[in-house]
């Protein structure tokens, strides 16, 4: 064989590979590419925001909450589940971490404590919907309610403030800031990495997928169907544990309403990264991208010159479109 043939032959090869990739990867690309397109409109729209790095620092405080969220969700909804009750998990979570430091508790030991009750609730909701057969959708909805009557009968609208952890070394690993970015984007984008890993190199997310696609098979496969399920939503409430940590790290104070406002928008980022409703795939770094073309809009809008009132105009306007684009740029696989 000529060495002309060889070199054709390894051209085509490399094109074949790198289309493979665009279509494996066709869903995070599109949501990076939507992110990319986003920010260069409001760039245009107002060039002094948009050029400046505290623009971006201001969205990085809060946007590491919504990461924490979205990436074990991608799990859920890859699993063909979902799951309503993290909100009420952040507050929950956060309730007991800022009552064991008030009290004077070790800040390490409130950490741990905070992770074992977003552990036990999702490991509650998992046990609703998979031994007792209840709708996910149903299960969820309640135990968010019930478990925002607790937080309030318990809180007694009472917020807790916690000044004395300011400036300790606990606050500033948290959540401090290293070379200007704020210490939880690293914390968020490491916590993404791990699952991003784990949804596409372990067992444990092939099992995700296997079960999302189609549970019979996967059972005949030897998958426990019903401990994958299970998994997915102990993943959550340890996610949801977290964003709860980190939110009153940030805000040095824990109040009844911790995590209301967090459903629809980390909802929106998963759909928007490129996770579809009907299970078997997703895309862990497509819900990143996701939840932060959520957390620009609002800024964008306002320093396009627009007033609050517009902003929700836009989230539907982005959102259906993200998701026209993911419905055009891929077919619809189970």
């Amino acid at each position: 064989m000529s060495t002309q043939s060889i070199d054709r032959r390894k051209g085509r090869d490399e094109v074949s590979s790198f289309q493979k990739w665009l279509r494996n990867n066709r869903r995070v690309l599109t949501s990076a590419a939507f992110l990319v397109v986003m920010l260069i409109a409001f760039t245009l729209a107002n060039p002094s925001v948009f050029t400046q790095f505290k623009t971006y620092r201001a969205v990085m405080i809060a946007l590491p909450i919504s990461i924490f969220l979205v990436v074990p969700l991608v799990f859920v909804v890859t699993a063909g589940e979902i799951d309503l009750a993290f909100p009420a998990i952040v507050g929950m979570a956060s309730y007991g971490f800022a009552s064991i430091i008030d009290v004077g508790g070790n800040p390490l030991l409130a950490l741990i404590a905070a992770l074992a009750i977003g552990l036990l609730l999702g490991f509650v909701n998992g046990i609703f919907v998979v031994q007792f057969g209840l709708s996910a959708l149903i299960a969820t909805l309640g135990m968010n309610f019930l478990l925002r009557g607790l937080i309030n009968i318990g809180a007694e609208g009472f917020s807790i403030a916690l000044p004395e952890i300011r400036g300790t070394l606990f606050h500033t690993l948290l959540t401090g800031t290293t070379f200007g970015i704020p210490n939880q984007m690293f914390w968020a984008l490491g916590f993404a990495i791990i699952g991003f890993l784990l949804y596409n190199f372990h067992k444990f997310g092939v099992h995700v997928h296997c079960v999302g696609d189609h549970p019979g098979s996967a059972q005949e496969m030897g998958i426990n169907v019903k401990r994958t399920r299970i998994m997915v939503f102990v993943f959550s409430g340890l996610g949801a544990a977290f964003a709860g940590v980190f939110s009153v790290m940030i805000n040095f104070v824990w109040w009844p309403t911790t995590g209301d406002g967090l459903l629809l928008p980390v909802l929106a980022g998963i759909f928007v990264g490129g996770t579809p409703a009907w299970g078997g795939i997703g895309t862990v770094l497509g819900g990143v991208f996701g939840v932060s073309i959520v957390s620009f809009i609002e800024t964008g809008v306002i320093a396009a010159g627009l007033t609050g009132f517009f902003t929700q105009f836009f989230y539907g306007i982005i959102i259906i479109s993200s998701l026209i684009g993911h419905r055009l740029n891929g077919e619809r696989v189970r």
